[in-house]
């Protein structure tokens, strides 16, 4: 499972100074986790994170391998804003099923379960295979299928509840509300079948010609970044053979 920071933003501005940069709304605190991006002008992704109120205070959940430039990317927006940016102790709890009394359910969807933020590390793992579950429900990952290059609406962030078209204004907005009101997407995230042996970051192509990448897998089912136009029948990831059901995509 990924490490992650928890951050805390307080201060009398924090909840104006969040609306302004992410691609949720935030009043959608008051019921519960936001899942949310950072995004640079340009519309491209930079983090991905989870927003929880806490009293007037809001936690920030992110990839430890992210929070330094997320701090600092944050720091450099506040400018005159009462706005405090730091590093808690606190430790993220995942599971399955019915979650204890501080948990609150993932955003995203019912299968990925419930998250909650305590002093103490969790203890007893969960055996969820997280990486099955993100692959069946078409869930991207901060560091595999989320980089520098992703354009969140590309990588499902609409059907993730993880953008809000109707909130106004934020980094990156205008790049995302042209994308969504495009005819179609062209390329984006999908779920494949395998069968055969290809390791994560193995080109897929069809008929010669580049037709995305292979990224998390588990068991004959993976996740890939596709060229929707050239996904068509069988393709080839090194020796192994790719097939996408579009009309799994599109339901």
């Amino acid at each position: 499972m990924t490490e992650r920071r928890i951050l805390r933003i307080s201060g009398s501005d924090t909840r104006e100074f969040l609306q302004g940069l992410v691609t949720n709304d935030i009043a959608k605190l008051d019921r519960g986790l936001v899942y949310a991006a950072l995004l640079t002008p340009q519309g491209k992704y930079l983090a991905d994170f989870f927003l929880k109120a806490e009293g007037e205070d809001v936690l920030l959940d992110v990839a430890e391998e992210l929070g330094d430039m997320l701090m600092q990317r944050l720091t450099m927006y506040k400018l005159r804003a009462d706005v405090k940016i730091e590093t808690t102790g606190l430790h993220l709890h995942r599971g399955q099923g019915e979650g204890p009394q501080d948990a609150l359910p993932d955003p995203r969807s019912v299968a990925l379960g419930w998250r909650a933020y305590r002093d103490e590390p969790q203890k007893e793992a969960s055996d969820t295979d997280w990486d099955a579950v993100r692959v069946a429900e078409m869930v991207p990952e901060t560091g595999i299928e989320l980089t520098p290059d992703s354009f969140i609406l590309e990588m499902g962030f609409e059907r993730l509840d993880g953008v809000d078209f109707r909130k106004g204004c934020y980094v990156g907005q205008e790049v995302t509300a042209r994308m969504k009101h495009k005819t179609e997407l062209r390329k984006g995230l999908a779920r494949v079948t395998v069968e055969g042996t290809a390791e994560p970051g193995t080109e897929i192509e069809a008929d010669g010609k580049a037709a995305g990448t292979l990224l998390t897998r588990a068991g004959d089912q993976a996740l890939a970044y596709l060229r929707f136009d050239r996904a068509k029948g069988p393709m080839k990831a090194g020796e192994a053979t790719v097939t996408w059901a579009a009309e799994a995509h599109n339901s």
